[in-house]
C-alpha cells in the first residue's frame, strides 16, 4: 500500500529505527509505507517516522477512518489467553508488514488476578535487533493494546534477549505474508 500526503497541522512522530522523538512540519509530504495496527509508517526525503493512532489526523480527514480501520480485532469474547494473543495482532513493528505475535517477538504471556479486581498481563518480548530503538514504541503499543481489553486493569511489557531472535521463530502465516515461502 502506497499513498501520498500533504500534512495538514505539525505532527509528533517517531523517528524509524532510531526511536526518537521528533516533529514533522505541516506541509510536509509524506508516502504512507506501512499502516497497520492503527498506525502509520511514513517515508520523507529525510527517512522513515511512525505516526501513532492518535495523530492520524495530521495526514488528512480521511486518511484517520482509512488507517484507523486497519488497527485490528479487539476481542469482546471472555478474557482468556487467546483474547491477549489476538489484541497482540494488532502490534506492528513499523518496518515489518507482519504483526508482532506472528513475527514470534512474543516469549512469554502470563494472565493472573490483579489487585483491584481485574487481570494483570505479563509479557515478555523481544525485537528483531538489539539496537532497534523502537523497542520501546512497540512495548508501549502492545501495552495500550492489552489495557484496552475488558477486564484487564494492568499489563507489563518487559523487552528480553535470551533467547537471541532469528527468522526461524516466524510463524508459517508471517513467512508466507513475507513471501519466505
Amino acid at each position: 500500500m502506497s499513498s501520498h500526503h500533504r500534512l495538514l497541522r505539525d505532527c509528533p512522530v517517531t523517528v524509524i529505527p532510531a526511536g526518537d522523538a521528533a516533529i514533522l512540519e505541516a506541509g510536509t509530504e509524506v508516502e504512507v509505507t506501512q499502516a497497520l495496527g492503527g498506525s502509520a509508517t511514513v517515508r520523507t526525503p529525510m527517512g522513515l517516522f511512525r505516526i501513532a493512532p492518535a495523530d492520524l489526523a495530521a495526514l488528512g480527514p480521511d486518511a484517520v477512518e482509512l488507517y484507523a480501520a486497519k488497527a485490528g480485532n479487539v476481542a469482546t469474547g471472555p478474557l482468556d489467553e487467546s483474547a491477549l494473543w489476538e489484541a497482540l495482532k494488532g502490534c506492528f513493528d513499523p518496518e515489518i508488514p507482519v504483526n508482532i505475535v506472528d513475527l514470534g517477538l512474543i516469549y512469554d504471556l502470563a494472565l493472573t488476578p490483579g489487585e483491584r479486581g481485574g487481570r494483570k498481563v505479563e509479557v515478555k518480548m523481544t525485537l528483531t535487533a538489539q539496537g532497534c530503538g523502537m523497542g520501546p514504541v512497540i512495548a508501549a503499543d502492545a501495552k495500550s493494546k492489552l489495557e484496552a481489553l475488558p477486564g484487564v486493569e494492568s499489563a507489563e511489557v518487559a523487552i528480553v534477549w535470551d533467547p537471541v531472535w532469528n527468522p526461524r521463530m516466524i510463524s508459517e502465516a508471517g513467512r508466507k505474508q513475507l513471501g519466505l515461502e
